[in-house]
């Protein structure tokens, strides 16, 4: 995949489609003050998926998005929803414990909340979410090809348990914890 795509300037492509300008940051202010940044177009290899399960492929995407900084967190969850659902409590710390209709339901529910603004809250695609998590890089981790006890909250971190959203270093592009601490819904498989 990467030899039929290295001919073809993909970002090139990606930003001549949308018309690329960068844009900053945003804090919904209603919702929750949620900071959101941009990830404009552009192109990456995706994949390949575990246990080479899913060939490496060159993915475009034409337009930008926004997408949460940080997971949301318990405090958030518990405003728009009314429960807490998560095992390790504290507001700081990710929600967990929730179905991929529960994000789903959080989602709609910001939808609701934000409808005069004319923003809509959707769970990311599964390639908007590796775009945003490989951040430009390309290695296996937003920092390099492993993954330690000081980079992420893994398997082998000994935790056992969630730690608050943004503990571990941010990926280049600014995103927290997209590696670990919990695992993310997205809108596809």
């Amino acid at each position: 995949a990467k030899g039929a795509s290295s001919s073809i300037d993909l970002n090139r492509l990606a930003n001549t489609v949308d018309g690329y300008e960068p844009k900053p940051n945003y804090i919904v202010k209603s919702a929750l003050n949620m900071e959101l940044i941009w990830c404009p177009p552009g192109s990456f290899i995706m994949g390949p998926g575990q246990n080479n399960d899913s060939p490496a492929h060159p993915v475009i995407l034409t337009r930008g998005f926004y997408l949460g900084k940080y997971e949301v967190s318990q405090g958030e969850y518990q405003k728009v929803i009314g429960v807490n659902p998560s095992n390790f409590k504290g507001d700081k710390f990710p929600v967990e414990g929730v179905s991929w209709n529960d994000a789903v339901a959080f989602c709609e529910a910001l939808n609701n909340k934000e409808r005069k603004r004319g923003w809509e809250f959707a769970l990311p695609t599964e390639a908007q979410w590796e775009y945003a998590c490989r951040a430009g890089t390309t290695t296996a981790y937003g920092w390099g090809s492993n993954i330690t006890p000081q980079l992420a909250n893994a398997k082998d971190s000994g935790l056992n348990k969630t730690v608050e959203v943004g503990t571990y270093d941010a990926n280049p592009w600014g995103f927290f914890d997209m590696h670990g601490n919990v695992w993310e819904w997205s809108a596809d498989w």
